[in-house]
């Protein structure tokens, strides 16, 4: 570990020592979790402490883990995570937080500690049903007004639920269940016997 990324480890356990539920380095990054209850502490504190001071929300995205490491995952099926950038310091940091309720999933807003997370906030809610509590306006972002369900969930349909198309008959378009027929495409591969075969070029 570099001798920044120890002492930003060192900031944070001063700091948060009983709220990390866990701090990890891979790939040259800081990854720490936090429970849902201490989110918006920990998050406020890491833009306000001066030996943190993380000015900048560079990224925040839903996660659905309901799949993960080809099912053998066992804890919480939801999670944000968040990437943070510190100016002042030079250095980032990756913060992940499950929601509690995998039927409801919900997590506190950061609007109030960074503006700029308004629109991801609305892109996880609306992909991943993710609820934001103290957002101001979280409504869809991507998807269109009348759409069912949140694409991004790993049990999402590929095919989706519904389907438009322009009905000259009415002029204008409509919304119908849809009609594709689900398949699975195995595309046929045709080689040589001697494919790979240094000796036959």
């Amino acid at each position: 570990m570099s001798a920044k990324l120890e002492t930003l480890s060192q900031n944070l356990q001063k700091h948060f020592e009983d709220k990390l539920k866990s701090l990890k380095l891979a790939l040259g990054e800081l990854t720490i979790e936090v429970a849902a209850a201490d989110y918006l502490v920990v998050m406020t504190a890491l833009r306000d402490e001066p030996d943190l001071r993380f000015e900048e929300m560079i990224d925040l995205c839903g996660v659905d883990y309901s799949t993960y490491g080809d099912g053998a995952w066992s804890g919480r099926r939801f999670g944000v995570v968040s990437h943070l950038l510190s100016i002042a310091h030079n250095w980032r940091l990756r913060v992940r937080v499950f929601a509690d309720d995998d039927e409801f999933p919900s997590v506190d807003s950061l609007i109030g500690v960074w503006t700029s997370v308004n629109w991801f906030e609305r892109e996880a809610f609306d992909l991943f049903g993710i609820a934001f509590v103290g957002h101001d306006d979280l409504r869809r972002i991507l998807t269109d007004y009348g759409f069912i369900g949140h694409p991004f969930r790993k049990d999402f349909p590929i095919s989706g639920h519904v389907e438009m198309r322009y009905d000259p008959d009415q002029g204008r378009v409509i919304y119908q269940p849809v009609t594709i027929e689900p398949r699975e495409n195995t595309p046929r591969i045709v080689r040589e016997d001697t494919y790979g075969d240094p000796a036959h070029g």
